[in-house]
C-alpha cells in the first residue's frame, strides 16, 4: 500500500471509525486508541481482533513516524 493509495482515504478504524495513518513497515496505526493493524500481501487487516495495542514509548515512536 502507498501512501497516496486512495483506499487510505475510506478506511476506518473498526473500533472507533476514525482515520487510520499509514506506516512505513506495511501497517495502519490509529493513534488515539494506540492500536496498529498489519497489512498482509497488501490487504490491510481490519478486524478488530488483528490490531494490537501499542506501549506508551512505541505510540511516541510511531507519531514520529507516521505518513499522513
Amino acid at each position: 500500500m502507498k501512501p497516496d493509495d486512495p483506499l487510505l482515504k475510506i478506511l476506518a478504524c473498526p473500533l472507533d471509525k476514525g482515520q487510520l495513518h499509514l506506516l512505513p513497515e506495511e501497517a495502519l496505526y490509529n493513534p488515539r486508541l494506540r492500536r496498529r493493524y498489519p497489512i498482509v500481501d497488501g490487504i490491510p487487516q481490519l478486524l478488530p481482533s488483528s490490531g494490537e495495542q501499542v506501549s506508551d514509548e512505541e505510540h511516541e515512536e510511531l507519531l514520529r513516524r507516521m505518513t499522513p
